[in-house]
């Protein structure tokens, strides 16, 4: 959890940091927008899969079933957090957001370990989460690059969405 947060927590200031360089884009959030927050969650998740994959792989059950979940629960948690503040408040409150990744991240790894240790399923299953967490991987570099014009990717300072329209 803690590698999450504090990777994901400084992935929000590095695309700014590397002088709005796209492919640093891919991995940071390049505006304000929910989607783009959500990668903050996302590529951390990843890359600390892929460090326990040599430690546990053969530890647990069910491991990449165990790791999609994690950003996939954080992509339902953080908007379900945001969305419903916020249609209360009226306004954004930046103490309340990063609860909302801290709460994530956590609930994710938690159902990732209970995961892990329940019993062997389907080796099925563990094809259909390699293959969600790669459309997950997809998703966040296109929209990245070519966001849909709905409010999840509207920067909701600039307006912008995604990076071309940040960047120019």
């Amino acid at each position: 959890m803690v590698f999450i947060i504090l990777l994901g927590s400084m992935l929000h200031f590095i695309f700014e940091l590397s002088g709005y360089h796209p492919i640093v884009g891919v991995f940071s959030a390049v505006n304000e927008s929910v989607w783009e927050h959500l990668k903050l969650g996302f590529w951390p998740a990843i890359l600390y899969m892929l460090i326990e994959y040599r430690f546990i792989k053969k530890e647990g059950n069910n491991f990449f079933l165990a790791k999609t979940v994690v950003p996939y629960a954080i992509a339902a948690i953080i908007p379900a957090i945001f969305y419903s503040y916020t249609s209360i408040t009226g306004e954004s409150i930046f103490m309340i957001d990063i609860l909302s990744f801290i709460v994530a991240v956590i609930i994710g790894q938690y159902l990732s370990y209970r995961i892990l240790i329940y019993k062997q399923l389907s080796a099925k299953l563990e094809l259909v989460a390699l293959a969600a967490m790669h459309l997950l991987a997809f998703l966040f570099i296109v929209f990245t690059f070519a966001p849909p014009h709905l409010p999840p990717f509207q920067d909701p300072i600039s307006g912008a969405y995604g990076i071309i329209e940040h960047i120019h």
